[in-house]
Formats: C-alpha cells, structure tokens, sequence
C-alpha cells in the first residue's frame, strides 16, 4: 500500500533523510521507530506529500505520487493525525470534521466519523470544549472521514498524560483496526511501536536499518546500537564455535557458521536468573522495583556489569551476592 524507494530529503546542509526504503502491506499497521532527530516525521511528511524528496519515489496503492510525476497532498487519499492534533479552535467539530470533505454527502460523512469514533452527539463543540482524548478522536474522526485508504500517525500520544497514554493508545488502535485501514505510525517510545504494531521499521540517522515483527527486531537486532535502542541489553564476549558460543556464564545456542572467532553476545535481561550465593561472582549494585517485575544492576568479580529482570516474585537485596544463570532463549551475536 505504502512503498518508499530510495527516499532522501536535506534541509540545507542537514540531511533529514537518506536513502530510505519502505514498504508497507494493505492492511498492516506499521511503526516507524527511531530516537528524535532521526528523520522519522520527515519521511512521513514525504509520503504524505507535504514535502517533496531530493531523490527517490513514493507509491500509495501502487501509484507514484513522487518521484518522476508529483500528486499533491489532497490527491493521495491519505488521511493525517498530526502531533498537536492541528484543531481549528474557530470551527466547531462538525466543521472540524468536514473541513475539506465534497459538500454532497458531508453532513452524512462526519455524522458517521463521529460515531464511528465515539463522539457523536458532540458536533457543536469546540475544541477548547473538549478533553485532550477527545480532541485526538477528532482529529483521528477527520482523518477517516474522506475514506482514505491509508492514515498516517505523527506521535500522536507525546502531549497526553502518561498515566492515560496506554488507555487512549488501545482506544485509538482500536478504531483503526475497525476501519481496515493501513497505518503508518511514527514513534520514539518502543513500548508504543512493540505493543501496537504488526511490523516495526528501524530508522536511525535518515535511513532504515531494520524492518520486522516486534520479536525479530527485539531478539535479532541488525547492530549493537539496534540492539541497545529497542531495550536493556547485555554484551557478553565469547567464542563463536559452531552451533553455539562459548561464554563466561556458559554456552548460548547460536549459528555461527563454521568460525572459532571472537564474538559478543546480546543477551537480554530477562534471560539472566539470579540465585543468591555467598561464594557468587557478583554482587547486585542496584535494585530497581517496577511492580511486575525488579530490574536488577549486577557487578561481577571481572569488573563487567549486566542487567537483570526477575519477577517481582523473587526477592534478592541490595548489596548480595549472586550466581548469574542464564536460561535458554534466543541470543544474537556480532563480530
């Protein structure tokens, strides 16, 4: 539905975006996952055509809308939720609703926007009238009203509360799989990109560096900097020998081809088990309580440091010391 070859963009001498391939099916929904500054929100700006690239192409529903020819943002039948939702604070929401829509059949088309989000029966207010939760369902009800075939999500959630920000996440990507719509969603927190997403697209310093499902991005990162962006991780040198690599806490089932060499080993928290022991090789250094679950801090006798999530079920104190045990699962290495 969304296929973006090649696509660069520079602002001056700033490059915002380089090189970038994405792809994105019908009906997925996707998110683009990268720290800010990164050129996320550039990229979509340019799939939406409120920017042209400097090189590359962008096809919506396998037309080109960039590239050799140019179709205008009103053309690509698109729909949009900006970061500050973009409200007319002047218009109420059924103006709101309907600005830009054909004037046969508008009323009926933001009457059931409206429903469809959860609003109706609030067409004569106005924005400064409604709650933050509401204003997004506005302008998410905008977005859908002209039956696009794709909607686009600039961080919709930075400027909410963070104690209603998973409720209204649930809300809003249910409404979308309602509509059987392909979206595009542009995030920094991985917790939004991991828990609403069929596919994430890796983005760092203009360009693409992985795309896949929440699991190959988490436990098969393409880099030691990827590994690290998506969650806690632990690099544990070793030595790759055949179908696993040899390390200090013990062997890790691994390809590493035919090769005897120096590896390191990304292995996350969770796979680490800490068993109270007086003789250990570690000592916890710090214990952080989550509620569900304790991330721990270990130094060990060699002066290396790891991390460590346990089930808040297991209690070991500040200051113990411990025998790391690393349970099977799946670890990636790099050179």
């Amino acid at each position: 539905m969304i296929c973006a070859h090649g696509v660069s963009k520079r602002f001056g001498s700033v490059r915002a975006v380089e090189a970038a391939d994405l792809c994105v099916e019908r009906g997925e929904f996707v998110a683009l996952l990268g720290p800010s500054g990164c050129g996320k929100t550039t990229l979509l700006r340019l799939i939406a055509g409120f920017e042209r690239p400097d090189a590359g192409t962008v096809a919506i529903d396998g037309r080109q809308v960039a590239g050799s020819t140019w179709v205008p943002p009103e053309r690509r039948h698109v729909g949009m939720v900006f970061q500050d939702y973009a409200l007319f604070p002047h218009l109420s929401v059924a103006e709101n609703v309907g600005f830009g829509l054909d004037r046969e059949g508008r009323a009926r088309r933001v009457s059931e926007a409206l429903d469809f989000v959860g609003l109706g029966g609030l067409d004569d207010r106005y924005p400064a009238e409604l709650s933050g939760g509401q204003q997004q369902r506005v302008a998410l009800a905008r977005a859908l009203a002209p039956r696009p075939a794709v909607v686009l999500l600039d961080e919709p959630w930075s400027n909410i509360d963070p104690l209603m920000r998973a409720v209204m996440r649930d809300e809003l990507c249910s409404i979308l799989r309602a509509a059987d719509v392909t979206v595009l969603l542009v995030t920094h927190e991985r917790e939004e990109a991991f828990s609403l997403a069929d596919r994430i697209a890796l983005m760092q310093e203009g360009t693409i560096i992985q795309a896949g499902s929440p699991e190959e991005i988490y436990f098969a990162p393409v880099s030691r900097w990827a590994a690290g962006f998506v969650g806690a991780a632990n690099l544990i040198a070793g030595r790759a020998a055949g179908n696993h690599v040899e390390t200090a806490l013990g062997d890790f089932a691994a390809d590493c081809g035919n090769g005897h060499a120096p590896v390191d080993v990304l292995v996350r928290p969770e796979l680490l088990e800490l068993r109270p022991d007086p003789q250990g090789s570690g000592r916890v250094v710090s214990r952080e309580f989550r509620g569900h679950d304790v991330f721990y801090r270990v130094l060990l006798d060699d002066g290396s440091e790891l991390c460590s999530q346990r089930p808040s079920t297991e209690r070991v104190t500040l200051g113990e010391r411990v025998t790391v045990v690393p349970h099977a699962g799946r670890v990636a290495i790099f050179d």
